[in-house]
């Protein structure tokens, strides 16, 4: 019961067992992603159930355009997170006060230039990846629904961002869980019994996460013993509103540069053909939840080495990412082997195509084993983040994803293509991924243990 109770309290990472306070962190938040992941998993469950396979499609052919142009958001979240943890540990109450009024006013800003750039380009960049005539329609509906509406997913993303880095993992987690549940329900009312497609599962989507945004702010206007949010922290002041962005801007390039590769990669998927689109969308939603327990150690590593930089403890920021690691690794070497187990029957909840499930479960064998590499990013890169070198992560993240995924993907497709396959074998998308996750690993491990992350706190 002292376990439980203990979750639902703040994390103050500057004491205590470095592991424990990591495990108390990592859980809310990885309910809370399990909970996020919902929101495009039942879409697609709903349209791929209720619609077809090419609403499927449709859906998943969205995603890398929706991930390019959110990216602004990736950004403020990140770099709010890294300020608040460090200010927060260094117990700075004015400076907290001010970054979390400025990070409001920057969500406000990026939140009105999204809505208008992103709603106008979606379709000519559907067409520009040459997506299928049968889906294209259904793909721009569901973009300008998401993108018109895209304030709430801003403010959930960098407030919540913004609790993280106050070691508030549990709030930003119950408020997901409860938009969640009525982005399930909206689904099923949008698309049974309103008989609204593609479009109704944006439009549940859009106000659920409307919902969980106006939580999250009303549960930091209550936060008055940590923080002040007044009128005049509003007010954007250039050495917190750059600060955010410095911190932020490498993060969100970073998410950026992933969302070219994927828009370029998806090039590759649409001249497959509808069935793979729709199985590389199944394959998608399960690596969705895989790679939750990384992303989630990888987010309370930012958090536990940006409060201990804060508070100058480096030996103690050393500890915990070592232990944090080797917690990832183990977490995602149990998790590659319950999809080799049951996968078939996860790829079975999405589509009742036979055909459909064995393509897609013959994609994720390949996948699997990658998640260990991608633990180890995360958690070391997370480390690197939170002390304030959010450059280094990025930097391997293009030579991840552009200088090897993107050719590796192209070279293997050319590679493979025969009189019987023309557009070559499907599992080069996938065997691109796994290799260019590897090489990664290899170099994240290399730049964390040269050490010039320590050199990055805020002063």
């Amino acid at each position: 019961m002292q376990f439980i109770k203990k979750l639902f309290e703040p994390v103050d990472m500057t004491e205590g067992k470095p592991w424990e306070k990591i495990v108390l962190f990592t859980i809310p938040m990885l309910i809370g992603n399990i909970a996020q992941q919902l929101y495009n998993t039942v879409d697609s469950v709903v349209v791929g159930k209720y619609v077809g396979d090419n609403a499927l499609a449709a859906v998943g052919s969205a995603g890398p355009i929706l991930n390019l142009l959110i990216v602004l958001f990736i950004g403020i979240s990140m770099g709010a997170s890294i300020t608040v943890s460090q200010y927060f540990g260094a117990r700075r109450a004015e400076d907290l006060s001010n970054t979390i009024g400025n990070c409001i006013t920057l969500t406000a800003i990026a939140s009105a230039f999204v809505m208008v750039v992103a709603t106008l380009v979606s379709r000519p960049l559907l067409e520009l990846l040459h997506t299928p005539e049968s889906i294209l329609d259904w793909c721009t509906s569901y973009l300008h629904i998401l993108f018109l509406g895209v304030a709430g997913l801003a403010f959930y993303n960098i407030l919540s961002g913004v609790l993280r880095g106050l070691g508030d993992s549990v709030s930003a987690l119950i408020y997901l869980v409860v938009a969640s549940l009525l982005n399930i329900l909206l689904d099923l009312v949008f698309v049974i019994y309103f008989d609204m497609g593609v479009a109704g599962v944006a439009l549940a989507t859009v106000i659920a996460q409307g919902i969980s945004s106006v939580l999250c702010l009303r549960k930091l206007l209550r936060m008055r013993g940590i923080f002040e949010l007044k009128g005049r922290h509003l007010k954007p002041q250039k050495k917190y509103s750059m600060s955010i962005i410095n911190l932020g801007v490498p993060s969100g390039i970073t998410q950026g540069i992933m969302s070219m590769a994927m828009i370029l990669v998806q090039s590759l998927t649409n001249s497959f053909g509808e069935q793979f689109i729709a199985a590389n969308v199944i394959v998608m939603r399960v690596d969705g939840f895989a790679m939750l327990p990384n992303f989630s150690f990888g987010t309370a590593m930012t958090t536990y080495a940006g409060q201990n930089v804060g508070a100058r403890e480096y030996q103690r920021v050393k500890d915990g990412a070592k232990q944090g690691t080797f917690m990832a690794m183990g977490t995602s070497a149990a998790i590659t082997c319950a999809i080799l187990v049951v996968g078939r029957g996860l790829m079975g909840i999405f589509t009742n195509t036979p055909k459909l499930v064995d393509l897609s479960m013959r994609m994720m064998r390949i996948l699997a084993v990658g998640y260990i590499a991608m633990a180890l990013i995360q958690s070391l890169s997370g480390v690197m983040r939170g002390a304030g070198d959010t450059m280094t992560p990025m930097w391997i993240s293009i030579v991840m994803t552009i200088v090897l995924r993107v050719p590796i993907a192209y070279g293997l497709v050319s590679l493979t293509k025969t009189p019987d396959l023309p557009t070559g074998r499907p599992e080069s998308i996938f065997l691109s991924l796994l290799i260019a996750w590897v090489l990664g690993a290899i170099l994240t491990i290399i730049f964390y243990v040269r050490g010039k992350w320590k050199e990055k706190a805020i002063q």
